[in-house]
């Protein structure tokens, strides 16, 4: 499993470019919600890809959603977004 800092430089090798303050909000969502990295990750791609950049409100929304529903894994998290209608992916 890939680290946050991991995931990261992974989007930074495929053109992401992140300022300090959305990695900041990115693991000020991580200590709010507690979850894990492979949520952390799930979360961020999925924000990426219903938003088309960074957006920290929606991004805590989901994680806020994954950690109520106990979603722990990144298969549940795509297939909970898909059955709820929640994400055009």
């Amino acid at each position: 499993m890939q680290t946050v800092d991991d995931y990261l430089q992974y989007l930074r090798g495929k053109g992401f470019q992140f300022q300090e303050d959305v990695v900041g909000f990115i693991y000020f969502g991580k200590h709010y919600t507690n979850a894990s990295d492979e949520m952390i990750n799930t979360a961020i791609e999925l924000t990426l890809k219903a938003q088309k950049k960074f957006d920290g409100s929606f991004y805590v929304s989901l994680l806020e959603t994954f950690v109520k529903n106990q979603i722990h894994t990144r298969k549940d998290a795509i297939k909970f977004v898909k059955d709820h209608e929640l994400l055009a992916i």
